[in-house]
């Protein structure tokens, strides 16, 4: 499994208006998208400023360029998402997901 991590900084406004983004036209993409596993809008609150971080999970790198394209380590940023942020990477980071065996409830420390 991969993960695509994405980050953003907006305004208290325009982390909303993000989310809102997201939920209603993103997450639809995605789903439609074969490989695609889960997804994961972060936002944390700092000096007034929200970062955003997005994590999608992919079953493969080859579900990831049929989201991205020949260069999957470039961020896919439309204009809806831009008008609303402050900063925003222009880049993605792919991650292999270590696969790890299951911790058994009882031997949780």
């Amino acid at each position: 499994m991969i993960l695509r991590d994405w980050s953003a900084t907006a305004a208290p406004e325009g982390a909303g208006e993000y989310a809102r983004h997201f939920t209603a036209a993103v997450l639809p993409r995605l789903r439609a998208l074969p490989g695609f596993h889960s997804a994961f809008l972060l936002t944390r609150t700092d000096a007034g400023l929200v970062r955003i971080r997005v994590l999608t999970v992919w079953e493969c790198f080859d579900a990831v360029r049929a989201l991205a394209g020949s260069d999957p380590t470039v961020a896919a940023v439309e204009p809806a998402a831009r008008s609303v942020v402050l900063d925003y990477d222009r880049t993605v980071t792919h991650f292999e997901i270590a696969d790890l065996p299951p911790v058994a409830p009882d031997a949780r420390p």
